[in-house]
């Protein structure tokens, strides 16, 4: 997956759009929903990395099948994985991976901004 798919797949999340919110990392994309970030990533970083909220006990079986998925770097570790895109990861489940960050996201909304949204 090239940096250009991967932030096509972040922005085709319904109500998603990218924001550059840390000053000391200005090249760190942060892609959120209702202002809070499902994805963190540096798109000219290489190898590519994107680090993604995921339920805790996915997190860890995500991890212990995959060398390329690892704790959340400075992140939560328990809710983050971050995610090496080195080719060894099939890009559907790459792309599951960041539409369950949003859909958790989303998620934890107000009813009102989930309606807003389209999800219920």
């Amino acid at each position: 997956m090239t940096p250009e798919e991967l932030r096509t797949r972040c922005l085709e999340q319904n109500g998603a759009w990218e924001d550059f919110p840390f000053p000391s990392h200005p090249g760190l994309s942060a892609f959120k929903v209702a202002g809070k970030i499902f994805a963190l990533c540096s798109l000219d970083e290489a190898p590519l990395r994107i680090s993604l909220k995921c339920e805790p006990e996915i997190a860890v079986r995500l991890r212990e099948a995959h060398p390329a998925v690892r704790p959340g770097w400075h992140l939560n570790k328990r809710h983050w994985n971050t995610v090496t895109l080195d080719g060894s990861l099939p890009d559907r489940l790459v792309r599951e991976m960041i539409e369950d960050s949003y859909d958790l996201v989303v998620a934890g909304l107000p009813r009102w901004e989930r309606l807003r949204l389209g999800a219920g």
